[in-house]
């Protein structure tokens, strides 16, 4: 288990790890609103597709005690009454499924308890505890299949942040070097710094430190050198996305990682649990790309580092296309090679 705690439901309100303020101040920000969770996530209080989709539960949960209907048991004054805060939080980051994934549990959680009488609040308070404790499990499953793939000796190569601050507390990426750590296979990482958050510098640098797993931090320009010259075995990254045929989305950069690994003869895993898949989609084309504000590559720390009026792409991810994917790694095994046919035969056999 993790000693990192980046999700809490302490008196009836959720508290968030602010992850903008890692790795030099620890505080949290207390949520009593399905607004003020959907604003925690739309600013990056709270980021990783798992994280994402547990705190949007949990906001759920919130909105329905704001709704103040316990005198009814009909689900469609129910639905009518979360429309307006479901809109809300659907919208704070539209690539990551999760978050759309735990939306619809809660719309069947609803329609349930509506047909029992139940209490929603309560109902929804309780799913959203239960999803994050399922988070925990599944990640760990995940973790303890990734490792056993992690040859004795071995250094692998992580982007961005999907450890236990990207999830209910394990972490996916980092779940596989935690455990593959645990079980001796593992020699050290290498950590990219990941513009323009530095969710690498700032979050998994720190993750891993707090675990005594040795972590090396090198710029995102660097990558190709240090997969070439210090014997990575791995890239290992998580994952916002999954489409049906394996094309992975995750944090912008990841694709170069691929073409990088699948040049130097390294094994790429991207490491996701079933949650984040989308086989509603076909392919990668498909999924929903955010873009977020020019400011956060043309300024540093409120300061001007681009010429005034300088035109700006700022994609928050981008997509691996699956053949450069060697290894999905899910809670119930491993997807070699992933095509449509390998993933729908992996969710035909495990997900029910």
């Amino acid at each position: 288990m993790s000693t990192v705690d980046p999700i809490r439901w302490q008196d009836g309100a959720l508290q968030l790890l602010d992850q903008r303020l890692l790795p030099h101040t620890t505080t949290y920000v207390r949520c009593g609103s399905a607004d003020a969770v959907a604003d925690a996530i739309a600013a990056m209080v709270v980021r990783g597709a798992p994280a994402i989709g547990i705190s949007a539960a949990y906001g759920m949960a919130l909105a329905a005690r704001e709704a103040r209907l316990p005198g009814t048991s009909d689900a469609a004054e129910w639905h009518a009454a979360l429309r307006a805060p479901r809109a809300r939080l659907a919208a704070s980051r539209p690539t990551a499924v999760n978050l759309f994934w735990a939306l619809a549990r809660v719309d069947e959680a609803v329609d349930q308890v509506c047909d029992q009488k139940g209490d929603i609040a309560a109902a929804l308070e309780a799913l959203a505890i239960q999803l994050h404790r399922e988070d925990i499990a599944i990640n760990q499953r995940l973790g303890d299949i990734g490792a056993r793939l992690i040859e004795p000796g071995s250094t692998v190569y992580t982007h961005c942040n999907a450890g236990a601050l990207a999830t209910g507390g394990y972490g996916t990426a980092l779940g596989v070097i935690r455990s593959a750590w645990r079980d001796g296979s593992l020699r050290g990482v290498y950590a990219g710094e990941t513009r323009p958050w530095l969710q690498g510098a700032r979050l998994t640098a720190w993750e891993l430190m707090q675990e005594q797993i040795p972590v090396t931090l090198c710029t995102e320009g660097a990558a190709g050198s240090v997969l070439r010259d210090h014997d990575v075995r791995w890239v290992i990254v998580g994952a916002d996305r999954v489409a049906a045929n394996g094309d992975v989305a995750n944090k912008i950069g990841t694709y170069n990682l691929a073409v990088l690994a699948r040049h130097h003869g390294l094994r790429f895993m991207a490491a996701v649990p079933t949650s984040s898949f989308d086989l509603g989609i076909a392919s990668g084309a498909e999924i929903p790309i955010e873009q977020r504000g020019a400011e956060e590559i043309t300024h540093s720390q409120g300061q001007a580092v681009a010429p005034d009026q300088c035109a700006v792409t700022n994609p928050a991810f981008d997509v691996t296309p699956a053949a450069l994917v060697d290894v999905i790694v899910t809670e119930y095994g491993v997807i070699e090679n992933p095509t449509t046919a390998a993933i729908r035969e992996h969710f035909q056999r495990h997900v029910h």
